[in-house]
């Protein structure tokens, strides 16, 4: 039986992972920010999954508290096989310049230091344990994509991308492995912030509802035994054939 800590895990593709390892037989922690939203998605797996998941509060940007996190894992768990670092969060829809230092702040914090302040604290655990993997959640801008008014949220995730590449080559000597999950474009809150009539057409063609996404990562984390591995949904081919099917194929991940 695999154990499992997946951070920002009370809602969206965070909440369907932890959702589809429980699923595969592991025990499972879940993560956020507030207690509230902490038991809530407690109570909803709880009730599928009884005995199987446990949640913690903890801010990924504070590692004080990653640290805390890692050590309530331990309690309950007894050792961590798989972390997944998914907490991140939006960026509001505007120019960089119109965005204060706060806002910005905010963002880098929580998706970038608390992606460093999760490798962080699951590697040096992980290696007193002899073992484990770590893997970081990539998105919009980790492929060098740009958009306007995307451009912290996409500064932030192709930091997110060089870090995971480069900590696994520094982590190859190791039993550590990391690596990256790409789940493409996922119709949760996250998405639907960027929804207009421009882009609901893109995002129908090669858009996804959680459940298939969070499936396959899952599947894939589990059966993983590589260093610096990207397990990755929306893959060129796949991205090719909804473009050429989309002629005849009418999708609406939104609804």
């Amino acid at each position: 039986m695999k154990h499992v800590v997946i951070t920002g895990s009370t809602r969206g593709i965070g909440y369907g992972l932890a959702r589809e390892f429980l699923r595969a037989g592991c025990r499972v922690m879940i993560n956020g920010q507030s207690q509230e939203s902490v038991d809530t998605a407690l109570q909803s797996l709880s009730e599928m999954y009884p005995d199987m998941v446990e949640g913690y509060a903890a801010a990924v940007h504070k590692r004080d508290e990653v640290k805390q996190l890692w050590n309530d894992v331990k309690k309950q768990f007894g050792t961590i096989d798989i972390w997944i670092n998914n907490a991140g969060i939006d960026q509001e829809r505007k120019y960089f310049w119109e965005l204060d230092e706060e806002t910005y702040d905010k963002v880098i914090h929580t998706n970038l230091k608390g992606v460093m302040n999760g490798c962080h604290v699951a590697f040096n655990q992980m290696f007193k344990q002899g073992y484990g993997q770590i893997f970081n959640m990539e998105g919009f801008g980790s492929n060098g994509m740009m958009r306007e008014r995307m451009t912290l949220y996409g500064t932030s995730k192709s930091a997110v991308s060089y870090f995971t590449r480069s900590l696994a080559i520094e982590a190859k000597h190791t039993n550590i492995k990391v690596g990256t999950l790409s789940p493409g474009m996922v119709a949760t809150d996250f998405l639907r912030k960027s929804l207009d009539e421009q882009n609901r057409k893109i995002f129908n063609t090669l858009g996804d509802k959680v459940e298939p996404v969070t499936k396959f990562l899952a599947e894939k984390v589990l059966e993983n035994q590589n260093n610096n591995a990207k397990i990755q949904w929306l893959t060129k081919p796949k991205v090719m054939w909804r473009f050429a099917s989309s002629i005849f194929i009418k999708r609406d991940i939104f609804n």
